[in-house]
């Protein structure tokens, strides 16, 4: 393989994502955009940053990064839903090979890759902008590069394999890419090693020169980035150097806005009572409800980033909490509130003990206060600290039902931590977090022998199972992306 080239922009964020495939792509670097600001001043580049919190490229939904919700196993489908679901959709929850058509673009891919060149475009341009401090140049450049590692975690793990410190060096991710350069046209994929070793890069880069409080919940911090450092090194089975960055970035937590969780015992109490977010037992569970905040007011939320996901936490039924997941809560768990035993309008679902999300049209995917605390509970368990580890359990889920409930009487070590993905499933249910939790945990020895797949329900009640295999574990590129780049190897 090519040495790899850091500083090329690929062909496919050049012709496919900044510019939707226009010929026109030297008269766009050549000339200034008629009527758009160009970046100048440091406050300038401050300003880019703004809205990127929604992670799509606005002109339709499926071009939102989404597609984990549907590749989890908490979800199942079943007719009469599955049938009239989007194609797209189907093709995911069946582990098809291919999810795409040859013409099309990977959803995966596109929000991101325009997000990842503003940030590479302040990264490279800001330390030579004009009436700006030292101080201020350097806090943006360290924002830029560590929402960059952000975007390469989402696609080193759409793209790359799950790491394996055997194969990581040799396995195939997605192209470093450290320049806003439109009229580049060819990349490298570099390894997961390599991404991974980048991230790390990038974050400790930044961390120091992060500020603690940011103006908005949108703009990433210390407290973030030390986060996601964190989960980058637990995804690479590092659990006792992902602790410390973890420990900081609840340390480090903003003080100029609100940063904990709900006490869903209050907000989630039926309408009328005091704090309430207006949930009503009769009513609600037969429409879509949305109670939970907005990202950029949810105090759970340390940095946040959403993407739009109406058909499967809404109005629609394509996809659906299985039996088996939805059997991991007790019945006083108020989570429990954010699903319904029925189909928007009313309707019962046709399989027993299925639930449908139905809990706003958005998901909010940035680094997540209790993905933190059950990152810093499963750190503490492998690393033989039980008894910290149910403290943080006990503690994160008082606030999620009745305090009786919410002990935790484990005393067996691996016990422990399979209670903590287990209580990750509960938290983050058809959220999506699940299919990165399958990933990292299909090399982790303790998990390693679980047959992942998906359950389908004809008309009649005869199931199909689609079964997730390893090659599955990685998505293709599509063959749009695969033409704009000879030589590029696609994944299997």
């Amino acid at each position: 393989m090519k040495a790899l080239n850091n500083n090329i922009y690929i062909a496919l964020a050049a012709i496919i994502f900044l510019i939707g495939g226009s010929a026109c792509q030297r008269e766009y670097l050549d000339l200034k955009p008629k009527g758009k600001l160009i970046a100048q001043s440091t406050s300038d580049y401050n300003l880019l940053f703004n809205n990127t919190a929604l992670i799509n490229t606005g002109t339709g939904v499926t071009e939102y990064p989404n597609g984990q919700l549907i590749l989890g196993d908490e979800v199942l489908s079943t007719e009469p839903y599955f049938s009239g679901a989007a194609l797209r959709t189907q093709r995911f929850f069946r582990y098809d090979k291919d999810l795409y058509n040859p013409e099309d673009d990977n959803a995966e891919m596109k929000g991101i890759m325009t997000q990842l060149y503003t940030y590479n475009k302040i990264a490279t341009e800001v330390p030579e902008s004009t009436g700006g401090t030292d101080e201020q140049k350097k806090a943006l450049y360290a924002e830029a590069i560590a929402n960059r590692a952000w975007c390469y975690f989402m696609l080193v793990n759409f793209y790359g394999k799950p790491y394996s410190p055997a194969t990581a060096s040799t396995d195939l991710a997605f192209p470093i890419i450290t320049v806003a350069d439109v009229a580049e046209t060819k990349f490298t994929r570099a390894t997961v090693q390599a991404v991974y070793d980048f991230m790390i890069r990038d974050l400790t880069e930044a961390i120091p020169l992060l500020p603690k409080n940011t103006s908005i919940r949108a703009r990433l911090g210390k407290a973030g980035a030390e986060g996601l450092l964190g989960k980058v090194l637990v995804f690479m089975g590092r659990y006792s150097d992902a602790l410390p960055y973890l420990n900081s970035s609840i340390d480090d937590l903003p003080t100029n806005y609100p940063v904990a969780f709900y006490n869903l015992n209050i907000t989630m109490a039926n309408a009328g009572t005091a704090g309430a977010w207006g949930y009503n037992p009769t009513t609600n569970p037969a429409g879509f409800q949305s109670l939970y905040p907005t990202a950029w007011l949810n105090t759970e939320n340390i940095f946040c980033k959403q993407v739009n996901a109406g058909a499967f936490n809404a109005d629609r039924s394509d996809i659906l909490l299985t039996p088996e997941a939805a059997a991991l809560f007790k019945s006083s768990d108020m989570r429990l509130r954010f699903f319904s035993s029925k189909e928007n309008g009313g309707a019962a679902l046709p399989i027993a003990g299925t639930l449908r999300r139905n809990s706003g049209t958005v998901v909010q995917i940035g680094i997540r206060l209790a993905d933190i605390q059950l990152l810093r509970a499963e750190c503490l368990a492998r690393t033989d600290r039980t008894a910290d580890a149910i403290a943080i359990l006990e503690a994160f889920r008082t606030t999620r039902m009745p305090a009786a409930d919410a002990k935790v009487t484990i005393s067996d070590k691996t016990a422990l931590i399979r209670f903590v993905i287990d209580e990750r499933t509960r938290e983050f249910a058809v959220n999506g977090f699940r299919w990165f939790d399958m990933r990292r945990l299909s090399t982790d020895p303790l998990f390693s022998s679980t047959v992942y797949k998906h359950r389908y329900y004809d008309a009649t009640g005869k199931v199909t199972e689609y079964i997730l295999t390893p090659d599955r574990f990685t998505l293709r590129f599509t063959q749009k992306v695969i033409d704009a780049n000879p030589g590029m190897p696609n994944n299997p």
